[in-house]
């Protein structure tokens, strides 16, 4: 009997799944335990093994969307006769990561047909590379492949298209798909979904510059960053203001007893949030520590799910870019998000002089429907406060 290829379940939150890239061909035979398929999901992306080996049969193509436990293939033993037909998928089940499921109702598959194999010999090329190539009529025979045993990759197939494309004006179309779509969509929705305002302060930032410049003296191996220092300040301003560390969840208002902070980390093809647990319990080296290793990860592709789950507030920054301020949009179902712009050159007068001090803007986004302007006033002057005497972060 055929075994079912599931779309797997990916923490307690996931409701869907894209099947991004099917590495096992259909009608193409996969070991156990090697790569059959890549999950995307609005968080994060994760290769799936077959559980067994066999002859695979995709019953959906490569960008099929569908819910957690449906059935997306099959794998014939050795042997086995495949049918032209493939089966309807029996009851569904939320299949997670460990093999945990639960019976559920059945859920027709997506409307999407699996590809047509080859007749005759095929060209070692990635699926995903064989549907770029006939989109953009790319002959794989002549493409040089790069990848593992000289297996044809998307990319080969793109610089074969770039070598071989005229000189255009016109620029490209881009589909939207894969992280990009999924941020899309999210932020259409966080926008859509909830009151967002946005409220800016000036920090002064003298000191905290000094202090930055002392640590990265005195600490060996650390390098203390000023979002470090605003993820610090926002983790202690989060537990003095309790109304800005919540979501509104289920037609209620849930106050969080812990600061759990998400920090935006930009990726080639999108955005991804890792989290900082119980950042207010934390010391600063720590947290430089943490949010260094995050990112590192990040950009890696090596996040687990625990590591982008649970967040409770937000820090995104775009100072590296020399951005003064800007607008951040709500993570959903989290009620604030905190921007952070460049250190650059202000002035405060002292004596009727001018003297030239470090600035820097911070921006706050609220969900108004959680909390008015007042409280998330109180707790963007509390962070100003923590960076202007930055030597309390140490504390």
């Amino acid at each position: 009997m055929a075994t079912e290829i599931y779309l797997v379940k990916v923490g307690m939150t996931m409701h869907e799944g894209t099947v991004e890239e099917w590495y096992v061909g259909d009608g193409e035979r996969v070991e156990s335990g090697a790569l059959l398929y890549r999950l995307e999901t609005e968080k994060m992306n994760l290769d799936v093994d077959a559980e067994t080996a066999g002859v695979v049969k995709h019953l959906v193509a490569e960008g099929a969307t569908l819910e957690p436990g449906d059935v997306v293939g099959y794998i014939y033993a050795d042997g086995e006769p495949i049918p032209h037909v493939l089966p309807q998928p029996t009851p569904k089940r939320d299949i997670g990561v460990h093999g945990e499921s639960s019976a559920a109702p059945a859920k027709p598959a997506a409307n999407t047909k699996p590809p047509k194999a080859e007749a005759g010999k095929r060209v070692a090329a990635s699926p995903v590379a064989r549907k770029l190539a006939a989109e953009l009529n790319i002959d794989l025979a002549a493409v040089v492949g790069t990848g593992p045993r000289g297996r044809i990759t998307k990319e080969d197939v793109e610089q074969a298209a770039k070598s071989a494309a005229p000189a255009s004006s016109l620029a490209s179309a881009i589909p939207l798909r894969g992280m990009r779509k999924v941020i899309a969509e999210r932020m259409f929705a966080s926008l859509r979904d909830s009151a967002q305002l946005t409220m800016d302060m000036e920090v002064a930032m003298d000191d905290a510059v000094k202090l930055r410049r002392g640590l990265l003296e005195e600490w060996e191996g650390v390098r203390v960053t000023y979002t470090d220092l605003v993820l610090v300040a926002a983790a202690k301003s989060l537990v003095c203001h309790p109304p800005m560390n919540a979501a509104l969840l289920e037609g209620a208002i849930q106050r969080f007893d812990r600061a759990h902070i998400g920090v935006a980390v930009a990726l080639d093809d999108g955005l991804i949030v890792p989290v900082i647990k119980d950042a207010h319990e934390k010391n600063l080296q720590e947290v430089a520590r943490a949010s260094a290793d995050l990112a590192a990860r990040a950009r890696q592709g090596a996040l687990t799910v625990q590591d982008v789950e649970g967040g409770t507030f937000t820090v995104t920054s775009l100072g590296m870019f020399g951005v003064d301020g800007f607008t951040p949009i709500l993570n959903p179902p989290q009620a604030g998000i905190l921007g952070v712009g460049r250190i650059y050159d202000g002035v405060r007068w002292e004596g009727g002089a001018p003297q030239r001090e470090a600035r820097m803007r911070i921006s706050l986004t609220w969900d108004h429907r959680v909390l008015d302007g007042a409280p998330a006033a109180e707790f963007l002057a509390t962070v100003r406060s923590y960076l202007e005497s930055p030597f309390r972060l140490l504390i």
